[in-house]
């Protein structure tokens, strides 16, 4: 544990840097929001009724954005050998790296999202169900991009695949993200049903992305 800890602690602090790629996200998922309403036009109640879709659309493009770098820098350094060859299963160590991940790159996002949405006309509550909506989907964007991230980590030019591998995968966790902040939003479905849908697929990915990526990592390095 003490290792693993570490390892998330050394991979947000690198994050965070300037040149760290966490802030990318952010500035693109505001990019994403700020842009939509000049294209949308000033009609406030299909800005309303966008909203949702938009922030999550935002949060899913900002979170692709930001995976490649997940295990590119440490096989580039050398340090992704040493983590292979360590004691520490592989397995933990690329849960602990999409932790870190997550903490640099994803809670940004859903702490952003009450501020922006001010901009697509969402009121308190809104904002609010939008946000616990990305709080309990994003983990699940990280953990799937980390497969696509350990089969494109040896590739030139693996920014493509990964793109067209995790994409497909995201889609579920797009899809119900949007129907529990509508369903919060405007009905008519209750918010629990696509709400605990969502909550389900970041715990599956949460038990699968390691391995998958684990596995993936051994193939590539070998």
């Amino acid at each position: 544990m003490t290792a693993l800890g570490a390892l998330i602690r050394r991979d947000v602090r690198i994050a965070l840097r300037v040149g760290g790629g966490a802030l990318i996200g952010v500035l693109f998922f505001l990019t994403v929001v700020v842009l939509m309403p000049f294209a949308v036009g000033p009609d406030l109640a299909l800005l309303t009724r966008l909203g949702p879709a938009i922030l999550w659309l935002g949060a899913l493009l900002a979170s692709l954005l930001t995976l490649d770098r997940l295990f590119t820098s440490d096989h580039e350094d050398g340090s992704l050998d040493l983590i292979a060859m360590s004691r520490t299963p592989l397995e933990l160590a690329c849960a602990a790296k999409a932790v870190a991940h997550w903490l640099a790159a994803g809670l940004p996002l859903v702490v952003a999202t009450p501020v922006l949405g001010l901009l697509l006309n969402l009121d308190v509550t809104a904002t609010g169900a939008i946000a616990l909506t990305l709080l309990a989907g994003t983990p699940a964007l990280t953990f799937i991009g980390m497969i696509g991230a350990g089969l494109a980590v040896t590739l030139h030019r693996g920014g493509l695949l990964l793109a067209v591998l995790v994409l497909p995968l995201s889609i579920p966790v797009l899809i119900f993200g949007v129907a529990a902040s509508q369903a919060a939003i405007s009905g008519p479905l209750s918010f629990g049903g696509p709400f605990s849908i969502l909550c389900a697929l970041s715990l599956i990915s949460l038990v699968i992305g390691p391995f998958a990526a684990a596995a993936s990592l051994r193939h590539g390095l070998d």
